[in-house]
């Protein structure tokens, strides 16, 4: 029986969710991708599995992708905007400023962002382009 690519994308959150790293996640979701071109959460994922596996250029496409399908995810937000960081582009702040206009509306959003977050710093705690973000984000 072939898998849908909602249960794929599901099955891959939980496998995500248990620990397992960007180097076998990204080739599943990079299929997602293909697979739902426009499914925000699919790119969305993408990006932050590549910057957690230090690929910020691919990063930032997959951002930008994500962003562009849905801008009103604070996360496809977040992402870019780190992506942005490592990369050395300009215009972080604008991505930062609208990440936080969506999360005041929608404070789940909010919550599933700061844990996501946290969960990106322990999986890789020296991450100065996600401490700079989340300071913005939530110190400002």
């Amino acid at each position: 029986m072939t898998q849908t690519i909602e249960d794929l994308f599901d099955a891959s959150i939980e496998r995500y969710k248990a620990g397992e790293g960007p180097d076998t996640l990204i080739p599943v979701f990079k299929d997602i991708c293909e697979r739902a071109r426009k499914s925000s959460p699919a790119w969305t994922c993408l990006a932050w599995l590549y910057l957690l596996d230090n690929k910020p250029t691919q990063a930032y496409n997959a951002a930008q992708k994500a962003v562009k399908l849905n801008s009103q995810d604070p996360q496809a937000q977040v992402n870019l905007a780190i992506a942005m960081l490592e990369t050395s582009k300009k215009g972080v702040r604008d991505h930062i400023e609208l990440a936080q206009q969506i999360m005041m509306v929608a404070k789940e959003l909010e919550d599933e962002v700061k844990q996501n977050l946290e969960e990106g710093l322990s999986r890789k705690p020296d991450w100065k382009s996600l401490q700079r973000v989340q300071q913005w984000l939530f110190e400002a």
